[in-house]
């Protein structure tokens, strides 16, 4: 790995800056003392959540499901038949 002195790396920063973000990190050093190492920056991966189907086996659906309570909201769109 390739180490440079702070001089030297604000003369070439926009260089040096390519190398690394190509995935070649280097060190900067102060008086011969390294300093910081620069590498390319990676975004953590953005955590994928499965969402069709999460709650699978979780849930039971009865097979009526879409006639479930037809008579109660007729009842309260269009009253009671007898009156």
């Amino acid at each position: 790995m390739d180490t440079f002195n702070i001089h030297e790396a604000k003369t070439h920063l926009s260089k040096l800056v390519e190398r690394a973000a190509k995935g070649e990190p280097f060190v900067i050093a102060k008086a011969g003392k390294p300093m910081v190492k620069v590498v390319p920056y990676a975004e953590a991966e953005p955590e994928v959540r499965p969402r069709i189907g999460f709650l699978k086996g979780l849930v039971d659906v009865p097979d009526d499901f879409d006639e479930m309570g037809r008579e109660e909201i007729e009842r309260m769109f269009y009253g009671d038949a007898e009156g």
